[in-house]
């Protein structure tokens, strides 16, 4: 790649890591972004996942406080994400370059609808949630947690295998298990993110199918979006900014569909 395109791409990932730290749906525009700029769709997903990863890291470490009251809940949900992301990230490495071709565009409206319906999603929890609530989060019935751990199996394995939208599904899915406090959700669901992304870039990093110098290079542009965005989080108006990422989803998925005929 020449400078202006290694330039464009640390942009995509300033911007991508300022979304995500604001509203999240950074992917949205870090992976179209490689794909634009001739990387191979597989080896663009598995690149997009290293250079987030490490912005995972401060989630966790931000939300540590928050995760001690579930930590008897934190076993139940960490062995399916462990093999559900493996699992993704098996399937991935596993599907051929033109039918990864194909499904991309329609991952990547998946992911989009998901982002523009997460309110939704929300509310149906919600309206759902007195039926498997208890009073201790901590001491959740029989039925909220096979719930989850089959949830929480599917959540991984789609994100080890793609992965945009996976904290907007945990949240619904973690509602749904009784969970009410949103600073003890957000701390789980960083933490399982962290395991599934890690997995999956662990096994994407043996099968030789990162490009580390982009990765890199977006890790970086990342990190400081995500400083950024932080930083001007209460100035941002959230439905403007979730209304570009949805337009920007819907526009990639338009482009990797028109590149995959």
């Amino acid at each position: 790649m020449n400078i202006l395109a290694l330039a464009l791409l640390f942009l995509a990932a300033v911007v991508g890591g300022a979304i995500n730290s604001v509203a999240g749906g950074g992917t949205l525009i870090s992976f179209p972004s490689l794909v634009v700029f001739g990387v191979d769709r597989i080896v663009a997903n598995a690149t997009n996942t290293a250079a987030l990863w490490p912005g995972t890291i401060g989630g966790v470490w931000g939300y540590r406080h928050d995760l001690k009251p579930l930590l008897r809940l934190l076993p139940v949900l960490l062995l399916p994400s462990l093999a559900g992301g493996l699992l993704g990230a098996l399937l991935l490495t596993r599907t051929p370059p033109e039918l990864f071709g194909r499904i991309v565009p329609a991952l990547v409206l998946f992911a989009t609808v998901i982002f523009a319906l997460r309110d939704v999603f929300n509310r149906i929890a919600q309206r759902s949630v007195e039926s498997m609530r208890r009073a201790d989060e901590g001491h959740l019935s029989l039925a909220a947690r096979v719930w989850g751990v089959l949830f929480q199996l599917f959540v991984a394995t789609y994100g080890g295998y793609f992965g945009a939208g996976i904290g907007i599904l945990m949240l619904a899915s973690l509602s749904l298990m009784g969970l009410q406090d949103i600073h003890r959700m957000n701390a789980l669901k960083s933490s399982l993110a962290f395991v599934i992304n890690g997995v999956a870039l662990l096994f994407f990093a043996l099968s030789g199918i990162v490009e580390w110098s982009l990765a890199i290079l977006m890790g970086i542009g990342g990190l400081l979006g995500g400083y950024l965005g932080a930083k001007l989080a209460k100035r941002v108006n959230q439905e403007h900014l979730r209304a570009f990422v949805v337009v920007m989803g819907l526009a990639a998925t338009v482009y990797l569909y028109v590149r995959a005929l």
